[in-house]
């Protein structure tokens, strides 16, 4: 068996990981491996923004999971793509920028997690963004991530804004500025046309220091852990590379950033989590940590389909021949069209009820229109897609391993809907769409509503309609809590409670989900654990 020595292991090359493996090895004195069970990012449609309609569905670069059927969706069980390349999820995710709510922030800081507050959070989204507009008291410029504009308008998100300011729902430019609530056009993080993934923006322009070394191809079986009780640490990883068994010692620290699914999933396989669980699949239970794997939570949502009467979608684009070749040669020579666009050209945040002190829903505009099946095709008429998601779902889920392979994907379960204010949230948030969509200028630009359908009009049928096609917006967090309490599985600085020497950083830490897209979030988890590793460094080493 090879072993090597190292002073930092970092497991899964994502979001999280891609930042570590830049921030620790910047210094030539610290020595860094990651391990990335995926394969090097050449996909062409990692780069193209758009291609994330297809790599959601490549199995060569995404792990490809599915949740366990879904009680209160029919028995369905809802895909969670999550990415196996390098880069992770934020190499085939739909790129679009938004941190969330400064109250998400204050609220985990609220919960007994010091330096977890808006203003400790904000310097670390800023020093990770390279923001296209400039620097403010918001924004950076200057950091490995690429943040950009729409590099056009397109007449339906114009429209949509336009009549849900008419409803009350007031522009805004800028999502991650001094308030989220509004509606406009999303930033993403691209530049010139092209996708800028953490491995791109980080992990790429590193990979020829002398102290790193990334291997890919490398499955993680299990955290290497020595001692008992007060004295417990981890000193390395075991992983398979090329179909032998390898290990890798860590002289100071292994980092998880596996990501909600498999962050937890590999500390079980470890001996780490409920000592039940682990006990059913004869694996040592090593640390009886009940928290791990539970508290999964992600955003739901439901898709309205609209049909409009003139050809302005690209389903219209997509049917010939001649608009393929059109929409190639634009981006190949400007980078514009659609080939540029992102999950959502255009949305917003808005309050389903006027006593919210903030919002709780987001709309995302999609100038064209699909059936999301396993392989989903643009419909042949002419369509937009108008989604509703709820930002701050109350149920909660788990995610657990089902035996002692690491190949063997884990059980989810999201139990989606499982608490009934969910649903209600949801179906004030598409009752609120529909009203939108039903507004000038919006309403002239439709023929019909063909999903869920004009007969559709109650809440009952729009609960019948949530249950039957609802659908996942891919943003799982919370499997490994941050907090004091027995229920959570690391600390403040993101150290694994009751083993030294092991952190976990990515978006399994946060206590609750955040109110948006959860890419920029866990970046900023990112840099902010690297800088806690150093600062710790530091102090050790005076």
């Amino acid at each position: 068996m090879r072993s090597v020595e190292t002073d930092y292991v970092v497991i899964g090359a994502g979001s999280a990981g891609c930042v570590l493996a830049n921030r620790l090895s910047a210094d030539p004195v610290n020595h860094v491996v990651v391990l990335e069970a995926g394969g090097v990012d050449r996909n062409i449609w990692i780069h193209i923004p758009i291609g994330y309609g297809k790599t959601f569905f490549d199995k060569e670069i995404n792990w490809m999971f599915k949740t366990e059927p879904e009680p209160a969706l029919g028995g369905r069980a809802i895909d969670q793509p999550r990415g196996r390349v390098l880069g992770g999820s934020s190499s085939i995710n739909g790129l679009l920028y938004v941190r969330g709510q400064a109250q998400d922030y204050d609220g985990w800081a609220a919960l007994g997690n010091f330096g977890w507050g808006f203003p400790d959070v904000l310097p670390f989204f800023k020093r990770a963004e390279d923001q296209q507009r400039g620097a403010d008291a918001w924004h950076g410029v200057g950091g490995p991530l690429s943040v950009s504009d729409l590099p056009e308008p397109h007449p339906i998100a114009d429209a949509f804004i336009a009549s849900a300011e008419a409803n009350g729902v007031p522009r805004n430019p800028d999502f991650n500025g001094s308030r989220q609530e509004g509606v406009g056009y999303f930033q993403a993080t691209a530049r010139r046309g092209l996708r800028r993934s953490t491995a791109r923006a980080y992990l790429h322009p590193v990979m020829t220091r002398s102290n790193l070394q990334v291997q890919t191809g490398a499955q993680v079986g299990r955290i290497l852990l020595e001692g008992a009780g007060d004295a417990l640490r981890a000193v390395g990883v075991a992983y398979v590379k090329d179909g032998r068994e390898q290990r890798v010692m860590a002289r100071r620290e292994v980092i998880l950033s596996g990501g909600a699914i498999q962050s937890p999933q590999i500390l079980q396989l470890s001996g780490v989590g409920p000592a039940a669980l682990l006990r059913q699949h004869r694996i040592a239970v090593v640390r009886d940590l009940p928290g791990v794997g539970a508290n999964l939570q992600d955003h739901m949502q439901g898709r309205l389909i609209y049909q409009t009467h003139a050809p302005i979608t690209l389903n219209d684009d997509m049917m010939g021949i001649a608009g393929r070749i059109r929409i190639g040669l634009r981006y190949m020579l400007q980078r514009k069209g659609p080939l540029g666009w992102w999950a959502g050209v255009a949305g917003g945040f808005a309050r389903t009820r006027p006593d919210l002190d903030r919002p709780d829903i987001q709309f995302h505009l999609y100038p064209f229109s699909t059936d999301r099946k396993d392989k989903p095709a643009l419909h042949r008429f002419s369509a937009f897609t108008l989604t509703v998601c709820q930002l701050r779902p109350y149920s909660r889920g788990s995610v657990h391993i089902q035996s002692a392979n690491p190949l063997q994907a884990p059980a989810i379960r999201m139990n989606y809907l499982s608490d009934p204010r969910d649903i209600e949230v949801l179906t004030s948030g598409l009752v609120l769409a529909r009203q939108i969509a039903s507004t000038a200028p919006l309403a002239g630009l439709i023929k019909t509503e063909r999903s869920p359908g004009i007969e559709v009009t109650s809440r009952a049928g729009l609960h019948k309609f949530l249950r039957e096609k609802g659908m996942s917006v891919y943003h799982p967090v919370g499997t490994c809590r941050m907090g004091a309490s027995a229920d959570c599985v690391v600390d403040e600085r993101l150290r694994v409670h009751g083993i030294s020497g092991l952190r976990v950083s990515d978006a399994s830490i946060m206590p609750t989900l955040i109110s948006g897209n959860t890419n920029a979030p866990a970046i900023m988890i990112g840099e902010k654990a690297a800088d806690m590793i150093l600062t710790d460094q530091s102090g050790k080493a005076a």
